[in-house]
């Protein structure tokens, strides 16, 4: 996601913190010092509610990553691999492979709100353990609190509308049923713009009768509308190389020699750059990484001269590949789709690149053909 920084690893995953991430601990904790706490504990001062407020919601946000850790956990245990984990100000955001078989897919998608469910259980049954056995009254109300907003984000998460984790239980279900993901992920996908429709129209509604969860509401609903849209796309892509092979969707490659000056390599040939990025090739005419326009223009022009483009490139070692006999759709498409370009290596030699543009003309072949 763009916009967000790592901040470390948790068994391994990368975990990276966006920028918004702030904004949610501090809508939390302004929500629940400024007015739940003087609601339920009342004749405190006004420090003690906001330090009170700050460690429930960071409480809540340990609580929404343990929701992408079990994701995350899940995917890797059903042979998926797993990129990160991002929290963010509408939650939580976790990157995994394409999963394989839809008893797969259904595991990981449950097992983010089984553990939110799990957390809501033991924050209210923990919370009036502190009440009513230990009388701590501070405690139970940031374990109750807690509990209960856990209970909400699994009751949520599990609505039938993908990119939620219910609309990826739908989709598991429909695709073992038919046996068809593409055409099960554009399904839960249409439910999903059917909740952001119902959510946006709610919100409006609220914000006109000054409720401020029409706020809530419009942000998650404009946010649903956005992601299932992405998801119909991602499907009807996928229908698009359906029996496809990765090198027909290939282009020639465009590459420049890793040994080159930023200067030069910004003064050769337009091709490359209006493309925006290009493969690296070393001595050996062997593919070294990716280079990206914006990578390059971003480097001081008094050090262009000086400083070489592998220094400043994308090594191999992170960029996306497959080889050119790799099936459609399957880990290549997406991997073509989440980190441009694709390099289709074959015997270890760059024979061609996958790019967005080429997936644009494929689908617009595509349109024309439906239409003729």
């Amino acid at each position: 996601m763009r916009g967000s920084a790592a901040f470390g690893r948790l068994f391994g995953i990368p975990v990276r913190v966006h920028w918004s991430a702030p904004v949610l601990v501090a809508v939390l904790a302004v929500g629940l010092g400024g007015r739940t706490l003087p609601a339920w504990l009342p004749g405190r001062g006004g420090g003690f509610y906001l330090g009170a407020g700050l460690l429930g919601a960071l409480l809540l946000v340990a609580s929404l990553m343990a929701h992408e850790l079990a994701h995350a956990l899940a995917a890797r245990h059903a042979g998926t691999r797993v990129d990160s984990m991002t929290l963010w100000a509408l939650g939580g955001v976790t990157r995994i492979g394409r999963v394989t078989a839809p008893a797969r897919a259904l595991w990981v998608a449950l097992a983010g709100p089984l553990v939110s469910l799990v957390l809501a259980g033991a924050g209210i049954g923990l919370g009036f353990l502190a009440l009513r056995a230990l009388d701590w009254e501070v405690p139970a109300a940031l374990l109750l609190w807690s509990g209960v907003v856990n209970l909400l984000v699994a009751v949520f998460n599990l609505l039938p509308a993908a990119p939620l984790d219910g609309g990826r239980v739908l989709q598991a279900a429909l695709w073992w049923r038919a046996g068809d993901r593409e055409r099960a992920e554009r399904q839960a996908g249409r439910c999903g713009q059917v909740l952001a429709v119902l959510m946006l129209a709610g919100g409006w509604v609220a914000l006109v009768r000054g409720a401020g969860v029409g706020l809530w509401l419009l942000v998650m609903g404009g946010f649903l509308a956005i992601a299932a849209a992405a998801e119909i796309q991602h499907a009807t892509i996928g229908l698009a190389v359906r029996g496809r092979r990765v090198g027909e969707l290939a282009s020639p490659p465009l590459s420049v020699p890793d040994w080159s000056t930023v200067a030069q390599c910004l003064a050769g040939s337009a091709a490359w750059r209006s493309a925006g990025s290009a493969a690296l090739v070393d001595l050996d005419g062997r593919p070294s990484g990716v280079v990206r326009l914006r990578t390059l223009l971003a480097v001081p022009e008094r050090m262009r001269e000086e400083v070489r483009v592998r220094d400043v490139a994308v090594p191999l070692g992170q960029c996306a590949t497959a080889a050119p006999d790799e099936e459609l759709p399957g880990p290549a498409l997406d991997a073509a789709l989440g980190n441009p370009p694709l390099l289709v290596l074959d015997g270890g030699r760059l024979v061609g690149v996958v790019t967005l543009a080429d997936i644009a003309v494929l689908m617009r072949r595509r349109r024309r053909s439906v239409r003729g």
